[in-house]
Parts: structure tokens; C-alpha cells; sequence
């Protein structure tokens, strides 16, 4: 199995956070977005990812060194490629040509997800759906009674189907995908000035290529402050087996309220900590309140009231009650 990730975008309303670094690396979970993304896509296909293509904007060596380490600790081979301009979802895929061949799963970098389903290799395609209250400003699918899509619809004015396409897609044949995305090109067929997947998909519809869906139980974006720290709650309370903290790790007057997720060398002391809280390596917390948020690594936050913030690496916090967005670097009293 190979998986491709586009992340070639600028991550705008996610910002000030992202203008140090790219969306897919901030932390969410003590974990950068697109890792949980690998790890659950894994989780689903049932069998070893190969290789990760990421398709990334100029992004810097620190960057593309983390990102192969991600994709080192699934067991995969991590591959760097480069969209220089947005030319749109099919331009993105096709700069990962090298790792379109046999089984492929394409995943855009700026969704998580939930599912119990596993993946069905049985069909030439499985297109991962949820479904929305909001139809009309998302992509959809309509299925006839052997759940087999038979259109793909882009922000419907009038209902049609509440079966969104998340952004997650299986392919039987790389290669196959491969063509259709280059016939775009070739033939210059753009939606709204981009070169779309969905084309493609529509191409290979036609083409008599059978595609279904794969339903999952949640969908979770990572788009901008509420709803990256929405994500980082719904991560922490749907595992929360893996963020067990011992009170006994800090000192007297600190209570833990789980589930949180609290990285190494943290010292916390006089604080009230959770839940739904993910505090980074070497960071220090005092005399605080802080619930539903997420602050980095290498922070010191003090004779604070915290809720609903995302605060970022070597930022120094002192007094106040807030609900914050603060970037890497910076110092406030």
C-alpha cells in the first residue's frame, strides 16, 4: 500500500500558528496532525504502508526531515515532493507520480477522522464519506441500494445527499489514477481555474470503474483555532487509553482532571489542569486554570485562566484570564 498526502497549502486560517510551522505538523494529542492522520489510515487498510509521498509547498529541511521521520515510525519510506503552484487536488496527486503504482490511498493533510470499518479492496475505489447536517458546502456522494456511487456532486444547491466526502480516497490501481489525472492536464479540463480529483473520479465513473463509500463515525477538521482544539478534545476522549497521567508526577496543589495529554519534562505546580488539555515537552504551568487547550513545547504559562487557546512553542504566558491564539516566540504579561 502506498499513501499520498497533499499539504501543499499555506495553512491561512490557522495562523499565527502557522506561520512557523506547516498545518499538518502542529501538535494536536501530543501528536502533529498529519502522524494521527498516518496512523488511523494504517489502522483502517488492515496491512503495512510502504511508502508516504507528501506532497508539500517549500517548506524547509526541518520540515521535510520531520516528515520522513513520520512516516519512518509507521514502517514506511517517506518521499518529498513539491507543488510550486496551486493548480488545484489532481495538479497536487500527480507531483506524487513516483508513488502512483497498485494499491493507493490519497489523504489530504487537514482532516482526522474515527472509523470501525475496514477497508474493501474488492472494488477499484473507496471514497471516505461522513455524514453532514450542512450538505450544500461540502462534496457529496449519491449511492444506489449496493452503496455503489453513482454521482459525485461539488456543494449541491439543492439537496441530493448528506454523505460528504472527507478528503480520503483508495485506489485500486495507481497507475489507472495516474492517467486520468495526466488527461486533465493534457486536455487542460479545470473546475474553477484547478485541475480537480473529482473530474477524475467522474471520468473513471463513466469509464464503468465501480467506487464505494467507506463511512466514518467522526470527521474532524483541523481548518482553524476551534476547531484544531475541538479536534485535540475529541482525540483525547475517544483514547483515552493512551493518556493515563499520574497526579504524583508534579508538585503539591496540582490536580489533573483526564483526559489530558501531557509531554515529558513538564512541571506543573498550583494548577488545575484539564480536561481536554495537551501541554507540550519542557514546559512549565503555575498557578493556573486551563481546560480545552493546547499549548507547546518549551512554554511557561503562569497566574492564568485558560480555556478554548492554542498557544504555541517558547511563548511566556503571566496573569490574566484569556481565551488565546498565541504563535511560537512570544511574551506576554
Amino acid at each position: 500500500m502506498r499513501l499520498i498526502i497533499p499539504m501543499a497549502g499555506m495553512g491561512k486560517r490557522l495562523r499565527p500558528h502557522t506561520l512557523t510551522v506547516p498545518k499538518p505538523l502542529l501538535p494536536v494529542a501530543g501528536k502533529p496532525i498529519v502522524q494521527w492522520l498516518i496512523e488511523d489510515i494504517s489502522a483502517v487498510c488492515g496491512e503495512p504502508i510502504e511508502e508516504i509521498g507528501f506532497v508539500t509547498g517549500e517548506f524547509g529541511a526541518e520540515t521535510e526531515a520531520k516528515l520522513l521521520e513520520v512516516a519512518a515510525s509507521v514502517g514506511a519510506k517517506g518521499h518529498i515532493f513539491y507543488q510550486d503552484e496551486p493548480l488545484g487536488t489532481a495538479h497536487a496527486i500527480l507531483c506524487a507520480r513516483q508513488c502512483l503504482k497498485g494499491d493507493v490511498i490519497v489523504a489530504f493533510a487537514d482532516t482526522l477522522f474515527r472509523a470501525a470499518f475496514h477497508l474493501d479492496k474488492n472494488h477499484d475505489g473507496v471514497i471516505w464519506v461522513h455524514r453532514v447536517d450542512n450538505p450544500s458546502s461540502f462534496g457529496v456522494v449519491k449511492l444506489n441500494d449496493n452503496n455503489v456511487i453513482t454521482d459525485f456532486i461539488e456543494k449541491p444547491a439543492e439537496f441530493v445527499s448528506d454523505q460528504a466526502i472527507i478528503g480520503i480516497y483508495y485506489f485500486k490501481s495507481g497507475e489507472t489514477l495516474e492517467k486520468e489525472l495526466q488527461y486533465l492536464l493534457d486536455n487542460n479540463i479545470r473546475e474553477k481555474g484547478e485541475y480537480q480529483l473529482t473530474n477524475a473520479l467522474e471520468n473513471m465513473k463513466n469509464k464503468g470503474m465501480e467506487f464505494v463509500t467507506g463511512a466514518v463515525d467522526e470527521w474532524w477538521d483541523c481548518g482553524n483555532k476551534d476547531a484544531t482544539v475541538n479536534t485535540n478534545s475529541r482525540i483525547l476522549e475517544t483514547r483515552k487509553e493512551l493518556f493515563q497521567v499520574p497526579a504524583s508526577r508534579f508538585n503539591g496543589g496540582t490536580q489533573i482532571i483526564e483526559p489530558c495529554f501531557i509531554g515529558e519534562n513538564v512541571i506543573i505546580s498550583g494548577s488545575t489542569i484539564g480536561p481536554y488539555v495537551s501541554i507540550g515537552n519542557n514546559t512549565t504551568v503555575e498557578n493556573a486554570v486551563i481546560k480545552n487547550s493546547i499549548i507547546q513545547n518549551n512554554s511557561k504559562v503562569t497566574n492564568i485562566t485558560l480555556n478554548n487557546s492554542m498557544i504555541g512553542n517558547h511563548v511566556t504566558l503571566d496573569g490574566n484570564s484569556h481565551e488565546l491564539s498565541i504563535g511560537d516566540y512570544n511574551f506576554s504579561s
